[in-house]
């Protein structure tokens, strides 16, 4: 197992005894023992604490290149996106709060680190650019796959309890600032289709500035 492998392992195994704890408090502290789906972990935010514990496992070095790229376009979108609207970070126990807060800034740190290792590790082919776009590509298929996975979790559980996983659920209206406006005036479904194409374009964006900062580096 490579050396960067072993910290994001760790530091992935750090996220999910977090995740653990935050889900045993809601429960029992603000829930009075009852579990509540709208915060089951499986948002945009929360799958860094999946990816970073697969990483060392992954045989296929396509597979690594994804999960990082993820890291350092999606997710750290998402843990700087949240800061547009943090009232979702606030929670009624103080030190959920904080978890909250903590667990988007170090998505941030974990979105730097990756890129700056990719712009680091040797390119598989010296005469093509370090971040070629084939490798965003392979990540919005991964995008795609867990939006899936997310309207699955979402038809599957709504019937009997509330949940809005990825906040796609067609149950209930979009909340997301900007694009609460655009499902109001147009459709549900509008705003939806749009939220998740502006995560896309969002991440594209940070793979552009990425991959320039690369060429850079590299003319240096």
């Amino acid at each position: 197992m490579k050396k960067y492998e072993k910290f994001f392992f760790m530091l992935g195994l750090i996220l999910c005894a977090s995740e653990i704890g935050k889900q045993l408090l809601l429960t029992f502290s603000v829930n009075a023992g009852v579990y509540d789906w709208w915060h089951f972990p499986f948002q945009l935010c929360s799958l860094p604490m999946y990816l970073l514990t697969a990483l060392p496992f992954l045989k296929s070095n396509t597979a690594k290149d994804t999960i990082l790229t993820f890291l350092m376009t999606f997710s750290l979108l998402g843990g700087i996106a949240v800061f547009f609207d943090t009232s979702g970070m606030r929670y009624p126990l103080l030190l959920l709060t904080v978890h909250s807060y903590v667990w988007h800034i170090l998505l941030i740190a974990i979105g730097i680190c990756s890129a700056l290792l990719c712009l680091h590790l040797p390119a598989k082919d010296s005469r093509g650019p370090r971040l070629p776009w084939l490798r965003f590509f392979y990540t919005v298929l991964l995008y795609g796959f867990f939006c899936l996975t997310a309207t699955a979790i979402n038809l599957v559980v709504t019937p009997f309890r509330n949940i809005n996983m990825f906040y796609i659920n067609p149950a209930y209206p979009m909340e997301q600032v900007f694009f609460e406006n655009i499902a109001h005036r147009i459709g549900n479904a509008a705003g939806i289709a749009a939220y998740i194409l502006a995560t896309i374009l969002g991440s594209a964006l940070l793979f552009a500035f990425w991959r320039t900062l690369g060429k850079r580096m590299a003319r240096h």
